[in-house]
């Protein structure tokens, strides 16, 4: 098992990104147990590190796991609690992918006893370092961002019809920011007028953005799901395209300064 599980870079100003998706490797015990199709990881958050580069040479805290979410999904409840009722969705331990292909071989799928181990492990110190870093900027700034970055691919008929809003923000119907920061951050989008943009539509923040976010307390959050197809290749080998990047690149920096200014309110 590579130490650490995840990277913590302690930036200089009051912003943290975390990027839970982004990790790509397979703990090789329970790799043993996956299908071939699990060992493409094709659900990851690709190249955020890279596309948010701007943002740390800034002077941003960077939080990144090193584990795939085909272990465990950072970004769900530790009691796996389905964050929009009604809707499908993968779980804390997915089973299956976007695509709904088994991750697992035929009844290698992770018992209870598993599960708890996978938080203990991986779950719970990507959170306690998520903690601790909010903490640390919000006691030297007086407040502290958290953005959560996403990306997903365009169109997954599982959780959406047609082809998915380009940039996708959430603040848990506006409980963990400010307010009217989520709809100016969409409308800031849809003006320069290259991309689509929804406030608080199909996603509206995982267990991260409404678990911290926390305006009375300082703590701002926000999740951007950005589409895949905005900045890189959408089908393996998922190759990054710098022309793509470059147009996406400027928005993302208007977005975290917008972010940062409403935080100050």
């Amino acid at each position: 098992m590579p130490d650490p599980i995840f990277s913590l870079q302690q930036g200089t100003i009051p912003l943290l990104i975390s990027i839970p998706h982004m990790g790509t490797t397979l703990e090789p015990q329970i790799a043993e147990n996956f299908t071939q199709v699990a060992g493409f990881v094709d659900d990851t958050d690709w190249h955020l590190d890279r596309l948010y580069s701007f943002a740390r040479d800034g002077g941003a805290s960077f939080l990144t796991p090193v584990y795939s979410r085909y272990i465990i999904d950072l970004n769900r409840p530790p009691d796996d609690e389905n964050l929009y009722p009604g809707q499908d969705t993968t779980g804390l331990c997915p089973v299956d992918t976007f695509d709904k292909e088994p991750l697992y071989l035929t009844g290698r799928e992770p018992s209870e006893q598993e599960k708890q181990r996978r938080r203990q492990l991986f779950w719970e110190p990507y959170h306690a370092a998520l903690q601790a870093e909010l903490q640390r900027i919000r006691q030297k700034h007086g407040y502290a961002v958290l953005w959560e970055a996403h990306s997903i691919r365009s169109e997954i008929s599982r959780f959406f019809p047609g082809k998915l809003t380009d940039f996708n923000f959430g603040t848990a119907n506006n409980q963990s920011a400010h307010p009217q920061l989520c709809s100016v951050l969409a409308q800031q989008i849809e003006q320069d007028g290259q991309f689509t943009a929804a406030a608080n539509g199909r996603f509206k923040g995982g267990y991260i953005t409404r678990q911290y976010g926390n305006p009375a307390q300082r703590i701002h959050a926000v999740q951007l799901e950005l589409t895949q197809i905005a900045y890189m290749e959408e089908s393996r080998p998922f190759a990054y395209d710098e022309a793509k990047a470059a147009r996406v690149t400027p928005l993302l920096q208007q977005a975290l300064e917008t972010t940062l200014r409403y935080a100050q309110m």
